[in-house]
């Protein structure tokens, strides 16, 4: 899942640079950090996520007494 957020990363700086042709280079700078902020957003949510998922399946699993 990481290499999944990395590749999209680097995807999202290519395509943020690319489109710099008349952009400065602090702008795209500012783009490229709000898009990695974004997918580190993502990606916390979706662990967050995961965790309370197996939290539940664990809780479903314990033996009833």
């Amino acid at each position: 899942m990481k290499k999944v957020f990395a590749i999209l990363a680097i995807a999202g700086v290519m395509v943020a640079c690319n489109n710099s042709g008349e952009k400065k280079a602090g702008e795209v700078k500012d783009t490229a950090s709000k898009m990695m902020n974004n997918v580190s957003d993502t990606a916390s949510k979706m662990m967050d996520k995961a965790v309370d998922t197996m939290a539940k399946k664990m809780e479903e699993a314990k033996p009833k007494m």
